[in-house]
């Protein structure tokens, strides 16, 4: 049942903010009520903070990673080792295995996995630009850091079919990661022993 708020524009806010992931609409409702509590400067910011996010925010053209510039920090970094791509799901995937601190190469965002039941084929992820920085010559080895899934899976099968010539070595995270766990909810050791403990990746 709709929450009976007294004014248009707080159940406008309400309805906004309770489209968030994660947010119903009682919990909207704290968040608005806490933001009208604060002085107006701040949440001023807060909303110009948002929309700058959503109008200036960047994705790093080598590997879709978000960046205020064209290339993301990781990429320009060249005490990473670039022979070395890990590829990922998702951002949230990059930021987990960042906090591990047990990787010192570059990373390749898809931007999903492979789904037909949800519409999602490998058109449309970030798979080509891939094989292209592998055909480029400097990249040695491509760990498949995809979540344990049955899409995660099917995922790591169409890479490999797509790199599996081109030279290079093709490894996989340790199965320290639970079956049908997301990459980004696992624990810190668990994931940077994945990392480190990584297999060759077997047809």
């Amino acid at each position: 049942m709709p929450l009976q708020l007294p004014s248009i524009l707080l159940t406008q806010a309400v309805d906004e903010m309770s489209k968030l992931p994660g947010i119903g609409s009682k919990t909207a409702l704290r968040l608005v009520l806490h933001m009208l509590r604060q002085d107006e400067t701040h949440v001023t910011t807060l909303a110009e903070s948002l929309v700058r996010l959503r109008k200036e925010v960047k994705y790093c053209k080598i590997c879709h990673n978000i960046s205020d510039t064209d290339v993301c920090g990781i990429c320009a970094d060249t005490r990473r080792d670039a022979s070395v791509v890990c590829v990922v799901e998702n951002i949230q995937d990059v930021m987990a295995i960042e906090n591990t601190q047990q990787f010192r190469g570059l990373y390749h965002v898809l931007g999903g996995v492979i789904s037909p039941i949800d519409g999602v084929s490998p058109s449309d992820l970030n798979i080509q630009s891939l094989v292209e920085r592998v055909d480029e010559g400097n990249v040695k080895e491509v760990i498949l850091a995809l979540s344990p899934t049955m899409e995660g899976d099917a995922t790591n099968f169409f890479i490999f079919r797509k790199l599996a010539d081109k030279g290079i070595t093709i490894s996989v995270i340790a199965r320290g990661v639970a079956q049908n766990d997301e990459l980004q909810y696992t624990d810190e050791v668990t994931l940077g022993r994945s990392i480190v403990n990584r297999t060759p990746f077997r047809n």
